[in-house]
């Protein structure tokens, strides 16, 4: 299977699962947490919280789909380790899919991360906190879940009865999922402070339709640059100063410093 035919049977899959997430009037199909007693306590929209309830209730449907396709699907040994999930094709082909999801207003998500640019991303052949080295993947995808935080807060305070869902508000609603390579939706800058992370952009139409910077440039352009991307703790570290580069403008400018050394020589 191409990397591109895995692609496109994912997105297909994906677009399902706003229906299956969600009741009639768009709301969460979570409500709270349930103890042998049935007693159903609420939940907060903290983000880690909601991520991992999503990724539980996909991880299932994401198996069924590898298996009506002839794939394995396989989880990380490790907590921490990348990626998310590994889909393996009956030919041996790897291709690793990462979960990132974010709350949203309006057209802009709050913030996305999509993994470390040190690391595994740079010793592509290593194994760093991984199953599978970078390079055996033949694709990097992202699948992308966003939602709107309920204006409406949460009694945590409340204990309810199973029969009382009804009177539970979900602290999150209108899902939007998307489905990307992981270069087509990066941003030329990190994705928090001064943390080893690329970052994501955070309009809404552009992530669905993949269209950050790197997009038109490739795939090739995007591994160069965040490969020899360095904050300034790490540039220090590395003996070169000051980073050569802070975003693609500045990186333009370094390439050609580097062809006028090279014409030189």
């Amino acid at each position: 299977m191409t990397k591109e035919e895995f692609l496109n049977l994912l997105t297909k899959e994906v677009k399902s699962y706003k229906q299956i997430l969600e009741t009639a009037n768009n709301e969460w199909i979570v409500k709270g947490f349930i103890d042998i007693d049935k007693n159903v306590y609420t939940i907060t929209n903290d983000t880690k919280v909601v991520s991992k309830i999503i990724e539980i209730l996909l991880i299932p449907k994401l198996d069924r789909f590898a298996r009506n396709y002839g794939m394995e699907l396989e989880l990380p040994s490790k907590q921490n380790y990348y990626p998310d999930l590994t889909f393996k094709d009956n030919e041996g082909h790897l291709f690793a899919v990462d979960f990132k999801s974010s709350y949203y207003n309006s057209d802009s998500v709050n913030g996305l991360t999509l993994g470390s640019y040190w690391g595994y991303f740079r010793n592509r052949d290593r194994k760093m906190s991984m199953d599978y080295s970078y390079n055996s993947y033949s694709a990097h995808i992202v699948l992308g879940m966003l939602y709107k935080q309920s204006d409406e807060t949460a009694n945590e305070r409340s204990v309810f009865g199973v029969d009382e869902l009804g009177l539970i508000h979900s602290v999150i609603e209108n899902f939007v999922f998307f489905v990307q390579p992981k270069w087509k939706i990066a941003n030329d800058i990190p994705g928090s402070g001064n943390t080893r992370n690329i970052g994501g952009i955070t309009n809404i139409q552009r992530l669905l339709n993949g269209e950050g910077p790197f997009a038109t440039l490739g795939e090739d352009v995007f591994d160069d640059y965040w490969m020899g991307y360095f904050n300034k703790d790490d540039a220090k570290k590395a003996g070169i100063g000051t980073p050569h580069y802070n975003n693609l403008e500045t990186y333009k400018e370094y390439l050609k410093s580097q062809a006028n050394k090279l014409s030189k020589l």
